[in-house]
């Protein structure tokens, strides 16, 4: 059995001349970040590895699951690969995970996420706001396999407002 947990990052700010890949999350992205993350601790299971999108807004939302769920270092990886708003650098990753993880997070961007989340799951989501968590459980051993699962938790901060 293999869960996978989809983050998108937290709400970021445009207010700063920066590149894209350096923008930050702002106030409510934070707020929002803490939110989700103790929600999500106490409803979830640990995740064994935490993927992350190099992006400074998709890193900020990453470190508050990685403080939530208390993972290491080691279990914490920054990939550029995920820096993907089509998904088909996100699903490469998603079949290339090592099957000693049984749960994985991955913390992203959207269109990427939700097409993902509306490939791999069996619920359709139009819209996978900031910060919102999905989580797709599948059958299969392997990573390879894992192309159809069952959508066991939908949250957005909204829903906990």
């Amino acid at each position: 059995m293999k869960n996978l947990y989809l983050v998108r990052h937290a709400k970021s700010s445009w207010k700063l001349p920066v590149d894209d890949l350096k923008r930050p999350l702002k106030k409510r992205g934070i707020l929002d970040a803490i939110l989700i993350s103790d929600h999500i601790k106490k409803l979830v299971s640990k995740p064994d590895f935490l993927l992350t999108s190099d992006a400074e807004r998709a890193h900020s939302t990453a470190i508050y699951f990685k403080k939530a769920f208390k993972i290491n270092a080691n279990s914490f990886i920054i990939n550029k690969s995920l820096y993907d708003f089509q998904g088909n650098n996100v699903l490469r990753v998603i079949n290339e995970l090592n099957d000693s993880y049984n749960i994985v997070m991955i913390v992203g961007h959207n269109h990427a996420l939700t097409s993902i989340a509306n490939m791999l799951g069996d619920v359709i989501i139009n819209n996978i706001p900031t910060c919102g968590f999905i989580n797709i459980e599948f059958t299969t051993q392997k990573w390879e396999f894992a192309n159809f699962g069952q959508t066991k938790n939908v949250i957005f901060p909204k829903d906990l407002k």
